[in-house]
């Protein structure tokens, strides 16, 4: 595993291995209610959503959140959103589909823009870690681009993973301009947090299933 120049897969965690939708839109909308904003719909929200997502919140209530509105925003979320993801799981088929890259010969690693502390023993708990080259999570400030993280994600599997034969899965049109800023490419999840003609703009592949992606995936790094 990890041979350099085999095909390698970054997966992204929330929206794409870890079906967590139900969690985001309900701490969303908890969020929303401390402050004292009205509750949106999945679909909303997949139409809506954004990075940075202050730049969502600005299209939700008409104007940027100052700084101190954000970190009040941010925080209340994740508090919420921790107490809600315990009762989700991975995404259909994922543990199978890891399985099955990891014995074909494979490399892949996991890049999230969760918190990395939390992020961790979440992925350790569903027992998939050892599928994995490499787990990072975010450090630093929450909601940016995960471009810079890629770079440095694939700058630390160096000599064991080929940016050119990289392929990113995950369900936001950043994760394509972050394969896109890292030298690699990307297919893009309808499952998560974008509607499919959002993702469809970023101008890479786009699929329904977890197992479509990883076949294009393959046929991208072959």
């Amino acid at each position: 595993m990890g041979m350099h120049g085999n095909a390698h897969i970054v997966w992204d965690w929330n929206g794409t291995l870890f079906h967590d939708t139900d969690a985001i839109i309900g701490a969303t909308n908890a969020a929303f209610a401390e402050l004292g904003l009205a509750p949106i719909t999945l679909e909303q929200y997949r139409s809506l959503y954004c990075v940075p997502v202050p730049k969502f919140y600005e299209r939700l209530i008409g104007r940027l959140p100052t700084d101190a509105e954000w970190e009040l925003m941010d925080g209340i979320f994740h508090r919420h959103y921790a107490e809600h993801r315990g009762r989700c799981a991975l995404t259909e088929g994922a543990a199978e589909l890891l399985a099955g890259w990891r014995s074909a010969g494979h490399s892949q690693s996991l890049l999230s823009m969760y918190v990395h502390e939390e992020l961790v023993p979440l992925v350790r708990g569903f027992g998939i870690e050892t599928h994995f080259l490499r787990v990072d999570g975010r450090t630093g400030p929450s909601g940016g681009s995960k471009a810079e993280h890629m770079v440095r994600h694939l700058q630390a599997l160096s000599g064991s993973v080929e940016p050119a034969r990289t392929v990113v899965i995950g369900d936001a049109a950043d994760d394509a301009v972050a394969a896109r800023r890292a030298g690699a490419q990307a297919v893009l999840y309808t499952g998560g947090s974008h509607s499919r003609a959002s993702l469809e703009e970023a101008g890479v592949p786009v699929v329904d299933t977890l197992a479509q992606a990883v076949e294009e995936a393959q046929r991208i790094a072959a």
